[in-house]
């Protein structure tokens, strides 16, 4: 009898500690993103230092499967903030009307929809190998077009759109210069040049360019400005097509409760606190007050004619894989 009752005492133990887990995990803000590692660091940091440690868990997912959970689950998504890309974000609230108005004014340098804004901002752009160009005799391309010539066959790499977001840079540039016709030929040019060099990764390229394994690439400039200021043979070039760039934006699930609200002071946290370390390594202004050198300031800063959704993503993806 004494055994029985122990038994029913420790299993009455054990679920009323599993129940408090569980709340525990209910009050835990779950943060979803599809940052890299400097951005999740830099946004863990500035929650940490506000008294938010272990109240809070990112989860990283890549943005095609973060962003089909957005779309695909609306509300019901686990997550009570998340940090995605800009387009991503539009497309879901479209959908599913599932983003909370944000409660505080962050003070951007542009108009942002009321229910998100931005974390960083990557631009694009070409970068080169300056010992592989001399090499191998060749003159430092100056534009998009000029990388589908036929002495870069074989030493060319860029992000491939399927895979990443930052091949999406290169197409916006196309298009917009040349237009869906003249651009799918010289898009069809590129990647015969490109051949096994088409990167799934949108750091993939400036790998590359930095291993000598070819002599140009097409990425995010930032990395290539880091890249040469370490003392590499990396330069970079602002392509002639324009320098395309793309927000990563925070958002806060609509669940309406207690959460909610600590997600909410939480985002504010990361905007106010977080964005002198990003801006260290997503050198971009973007909020009142923020300056970064001369170096990072793209020559040819252009903004795509159409607003970017998942959708136009969508048709871009076809149009490159089309022209292959």
């Amino acid at each position: 009898m004494m055994k029985k009752m122990i038994l029913i005492l420790f299993a009455l133990g054990f679920v009323i500690a599993l129940a408090g887990c569980n709340s525990q995990k209910e009050e835990e803000v779950v943060i979803y993103t599809n940052g890299d590692e400097e951005a999740v660091a830099a946004m863990e940091n500035a929650l940490n230092k506000a008294g938010y440690e272990g109240e809070y868990v990112f989860q990283s997912l890549g943005t095609s499967e973060l962003g089909g959970k957005l779309i695909a689950e609306g509300k019901e998504i686990e997550a009570d903030l998340v940090t995605m890309s800009s387009y991503f974000l539009e497309s879901s609230q479209e959908e599913h009307s599932m983003f909370k108005d944000l409660a505080f004014d962050a003070k951007a340098l542009e108009e942002y929809p009321s229910f998100y804004t931005p974390i960083l901002s990557n631009s694009g752009a070409i970068f080169v190998n300056t010992e592989v160009l001399k090499e191998k005799g060749l003159e430092a391309p100056t534009s998009i077009k000029d990388l589908t010539k036929p002495e870069f066959k074989g030493l060319v790499s860029i992000p491939n759109i399927v895979d990443s977001s930052t091949g999406w840079l290169l197409i916006q540039a196309i298009i917009s210069e040349y237009g869906e016709q003249e651009g799918k030929t010289i898009l069809h040019e590129l990647i015969a040049n490109v051949g096994p060099h088409l990167e799934s990764s949108g750091s993939g390229p400036i790998k590359k360019v930095q291993a000598g394994e070819v002599a140009a690439g097409f990425g995010l400039r930032h990395q290539a400005v880091q890249a040469k200021e370490s003392g590499a043979p990396i330069d970079y070039v602002d392509p002639v097509e324009g320098n395309f760039s793309l927000t990563e934006s925070i958002a806060v699930i609509d669940k309406e409760g207690e959460t909610t609200d600590l997600a909410m002071k939480m985002a504010e946290v990361i905007i106010s606190d977080a964005r002198k370390e990003l801006l260290s390594s997503y050198p971009v202004a973007l909020y009142k007050g923020e300056t970064v050198d001369e170096v990072n300031k793209p020559a040819h800063s252009m903004t795509f004619a159409q607003p970017l959704t998942v959708k136009l993503l969508e048709q871009h993806q076809a149009f490159f894989n089309s022209a292959k």
